[in-house]
């Protein structure tokens, strides 16, 4: 499953990209836990609570975690943003 990573999280990977193995048939929640493990492996400054309050999103959808991942559609993770 190609991940796009925005905000906090592109700071972990230049290329801001990348592809995690999910099984068939996968679920939002089973690309957090993929990402939640490739994190903790390889970024040393990551915060687990910021994935906790990150959503999921196709290029058209916000989906939850007891959603099915679209097949072949990349996805990104987006963090909370604040502004004013």
């Amino acid at each position: 499953m190609e991940l796009s990573l925005f905000g906090a999280f592109r700071s972990h990977d230049p290329a801001a990209k990348l592809v995690l193995e999910v099984p068939e048939g996968a679920r939002v929640a089973d690309l957090r836990e993929a990402l939640d493990r490739h994190a903790r492996e390889h970024w040393p400054t990551y915060r687990p609570e910021l994935l906790k309050v990150s959503a999921f999103a196709s290029e058209t959808t916000v989906l939850r975690d007891a959603e099915a991942l679209p097949a072949g559609v990349p996805m990104a993770v987006l963090p909370p943003v604040s502004g004013g």
